[in-house]
């Protein structure tokens, strides 16, 4: 076993992990911290992918600003941070079901999956792929409409915790 396959798998038990937390865990701040491991986990991945813009781009946006924010909107807008009332679904039964074959559906189709055994296909020597990004970003042939898009959905998620915050206080 490679030391990069050793990494890779330490950082998806991490994810699993700390993604299991995400969602058992009885308190909305920690959920919200282990959420951050788990976006954590992912940025570590796509360093090992050897596309650091990625995992510059998830630790500084993803961590660094929505989680964030989310751990602000709990904080602003929760009066106690515990819930009092059942943390589980009458039906997590049938859930975890449907789970489980979701999951054994996604295996069947992965497992002939012939990406798996492919090589990523090399950059060209003297090409920018960061400004080959940074073109992408602000052409309008390429992706400027989901890019501001994606700005605009911040802006109204930001302009809503204010909202619920300041709502809740009165």
């Amino acid at each position: 076993m490679t030391p990069d396959q050793f990494i890779f798998l330490l950082c998806a038990a991490l994810i699993i992990a700390s993604a299991i937390m995400v969602v058992t865990s009885k308190n909305l701040v920690h959920s919200a911290l282990w959420l951050v491991a788990t976006l954590f986990g992912v940025a570590i991945l796509y360093a090992l992918l050897q596309a650091a813009f990625l995992a510059l781009v998830q630790v500084v946006v993803y961590i660094g600003a929505i989680a964030i924010l989310f751990i602000f909107a709990v904080m602003l807008t929760r009066r106690e941070l515990r819930d009092k009332g059942p943390q589980l679904n009458q039906n997590w039964g049938l859930s975890a079901v449907m789970a489980v074959f979701t999951f054994g559906g996604l295996f069947y189709i992965l497992s002939s999956w012939s990406g798996f055994s492919a090589k990523a296909v090399e950059i060209p020597v003297g090409t920018d792929p960061l400004r080959m990004l940074g073109y992408a970003l602000v052409s309008p042939d390429a992706y400027v409409l989901p890019f501001e898009v994606a700005s605009i959905l911040l802006l109204a998620a930001l302009v809503g915790a204010v909202y619920i915050a300041t709502a809740s206080k009165k």
